[in-house]
Parts: C-alpha cells; structure tokens; sequence
C-alpha cells in the first residue's frame, strides 16, 4: 500500500503535464528531460498509483478512469503547493497599515525619530510606530517572539546575545556640557577641573558609576555625582542653570545648545567611541516590512556618519 511517507510528490508535476499533454514526448519536452527519462517516470507513477494510469489506443494515449479521477485533485494539490512556495507578496509602504515596535533609549529618539517619522509620513503614511524604553536587560525574548521588531543603542551598553543580528549605523564619542560663562571653566576643561566640578549623571540603570568613573578609579580619582536622572530630558535645563557639568554623547550635546545657554567641551579621559547598532532577530531577517523598515534607519544612520 503507496502511503505518503514514501509517494514522490515530485510526480505530481509529471502526472499533471502528462495527463495534459496525453503524450509521452511532449510532456518530455516541457519537462526538460528525455523521452526514456520521462518514461522511467510515467513507469513509477503507474507503480506507485498502481494503476496503468494511461493507455495506447488507435487515437494516441488515453487516461484510465483512476487517472481521470486524480486531475482535478492533483491540479488543486499543485496550487497550494505554488502558493505555500512562492516568495511572501512585496511591501507596498504606500498601502501598509503595519505597526513597528522598536525599543531605544533616549538619545536614539532625540536623533533617530525626528527623521524616522519624517520619513514614515512621507513614504509610508499608514504606518504606525511605537518606541519602548530599553530595559536593563536586552530584551531577547521580546524580539524573538515578534513583539519588539528592533532595538537600537548603544552596542556596549546594550550587550546583545551574538546570535541577533545587528548594524552599525554610526559612531558617537563623550563631551561634557557646561553652562555659558562657567566661573571655572575660562579657559577651558582640564582633568583637574573635570574631578573638582560636581556632576550631573544620566543613568537609565541607575548604577552610579559608568566607564568614565571605570577609567578615573584606574588614574586614582574619582569624580562627585550630585545628580542623576535616568533620561536627557531634563539635563540641558539643570546644566543650563547650574555649575554641574554633564557627560554625554557629542551629537546630543550639540542638539541641547540649540535651546539652552551651554558650551561644549571635551571630555578630559581617554575613552573609546561608541557604536550606535540596530539589532533584530535572525527570524524576521526576511520579512519585507522589516526589511523597509531596518532599509530606513540604516539610511538615516549613513546621514549621521556622514557629519
């Protein structure tokens, strides 16, 4: 007894053209084979179905009724097969009524949404977003069961598990932030003044300690939190307003003296740059929405590395 396990459904496509064509070399020749070959095939269909299948009469081949039975079922079998095959239909953004869960901290919203959304209304209008708040721990979980779609940071800071795949968009490094007109700091900032200024510290952990305390505890010293909040709301306004100082990402520091009274200084510790990475799961690498939508950041992130 013929059981699925062991039926080649690779003769299905060679029973449809056959019983189309009725013809043993015609039906070679749309299968690209030769005639013997196309023999051989119509040979185990007949083993496998255990039926003659088709027959030699005066008039040229003709179907058994057990072959008759099975066209139409093996047309609609094929069908099916055609669509569980076929590559997953195009995003058209236009037209889409997707929604995009990214998760990102702060800065990454500062920089990276203005232009997102600008983009999204532009090419994509149905399209909604919405943006999560990174948490201490990468949320790997998230992004495998398809709740979250990208996570974008720091890559340092971040530590993603190595088996997500990630993009580096572009590069940042610390500066530090001051008031205008900062009594100590006329003729600029030095490693001195650096220890001796209180600090405001933007920690969304709320560790009170970061590479920079990391890289001063390896010199000997050691620098004085006053303040820390976990986001870069409020930092331009109390640094504006006060003789704290602020490390942070350059690009940020540049955003915040457009609407408050700072001046921006370099950072006085030898610190490496920080990546900024787009990391996804292996699972959507292929979905098409996804694609547009990591194709967007990317091209964004490419503007900033250019600055």
């Amino acid at each position: 007894m013929t059981s699925l396990r062991n039926f080649d459904l690779n003769l299905l496509v060679a029973f449809d053209i056959l019983m189309e064509e009725l013809n043993v070399t015609r039906a070679a020749e749309r299968m690209f084979v030769t005639q013997s070959a196309m023999s051989h095939v119509l040979h185990r269909l007949r083993q496998q179905l255990d039926d003659p299948l088709l027959i030699k009469t005066p008039s040229g081949m003709k179907p058994t009724p057990r072959a008759l039975a099975l066209i139409d079922p093996v047309k609609e079998v094929l069908k099916e097969v055609e669509l569980l095959i076929r590559p997953p239909a195009a995003f058209e953004p236009l037209t889409s009524q997707r929604r995009f869960v990214l998760a990102a901290t702060d800065y990454m919203e500062l920089l990276l949404l203005p232009a997102l959304s600008e983009r999204i209304s532009r090419l994509a209008p149905g399209i909604a977003v919405q943006v999560k708040r990174t948490e201490a721990s990468f949320p790997a979980g998230a992004l495998e069961n398809g709740s979250l779609d990208v996570v974008l940071g720091f890559e340092s800071v971040l530590n993603p598990p190595s088996h997500l795949n990630r993009l580096t968009l572009f590069s940042d490094r610390m500066a530090c932030l001051a008031r205008k007109a900062h009594p100590m700091l006329k003729n600029g900032l030095s490693l001195t003044d650096y220890v001796a200024l209180p600090h405001m510290l933007i920690s969304r952990t709320g560790s009170p300690v970061g590479l920079i305390d990391q890289k001063l505890q390896e010199m000997g010293m050691e620098r004085r939190i006053q303040l820390t909040v976990p986001h870069f709301l409020s930092a331009p306004l109390i640094v504006a307003q006060t003789d704290m100082i602020l490390s942070l990402p350059q690009r940020i520091a540049e955003q915040f003296t457009r609407f408050a009274a700072l001046d921006i200084f370099p950072v006085p510790v030898d610190l490496p740059d920080y990546e900024l990475t787009m990391i996804w799961h292996p699972l959507r690498d292929k979905d098409p929405a996804l694609v547009w939508l990591r194709k967007q950041l990317a091209d964004i992130g490419r503007t900033f590395a250019a600055l």
